[in-house]
């Protein structure tokens, strides 16, 4: 419990505001879903990390459907960063207490990969300069080429899927 609430802690220290930037490199030790990973530091802190600017496919969980391409998008971003040793570099921290970064693996943007393959759209609510214009370009890229979820002819939206679920 002790060690729960510690870790608790340096997470919401890590990543206030006055954090935001700040980058923070571990291993990829498990991914939830197409935007949301646990990265393990090098002081052995847990942190649970929702990847910056991209909204990912629903996977499905028990009593909740998924939606289509959302096992698709959580094998793709195992695919390229499970149990690699990646970079966080801090955005902001969410309404569940996530760390919102942008992850970067050899010096790629995985957030702006997964969009660019069509595996997540760019989540313009929550999106700011300087990533916002490259990640919506990215997304119209994947659009036209029908990379992808958007080989399908409307694909609904994460936020929408959410809304009407609740």
């Amino acid at each position: 419990m002790i060690i729960y609430l510690l870790t608790t802690l340096q997470v919401l220290l890590l990543a206030s505001s006055a954090n935001a930037g700040r980058v923070v490199e571990g291993f990829v030790k498990a991914v939830y879903d197409g935007d949301t990973i646990l990265l393990t530091t090098r002081e052995d802190s847990r942190l649970k990390v929702r990847l910056y600017g991209i909204d990912a496919p629903e996977t499905k969980k028990p009593g909740k459907p998924g939606q289509q391409y959302g096992d698709v998008s959580k094998r793709m971003l195992m695919y390229k960063i499970m149990g690699r040793r990646v970079s966080a570099e801090i955005m902001d921290v969410d309404q569940y207490k996530r760390i919102v970064a942008v992850i970067r693996h050899n010096g790629n943007d995985i957030n702006r990969e997964m969009i660019l393959e069509g595996m997540a759209w760019a989540y313009r609510q929550y999106l700011h300069a300087p990533y916002e214009s490259v990640y919506i370009r990215n997304e119209a890229g994947a659009r036209s080429r029908r990379a992808g979820l958007w080989r399908g002819s409307n694909p609904q939206p994460p936020w929408e899927f959410r809304r009407i679920k609740r």
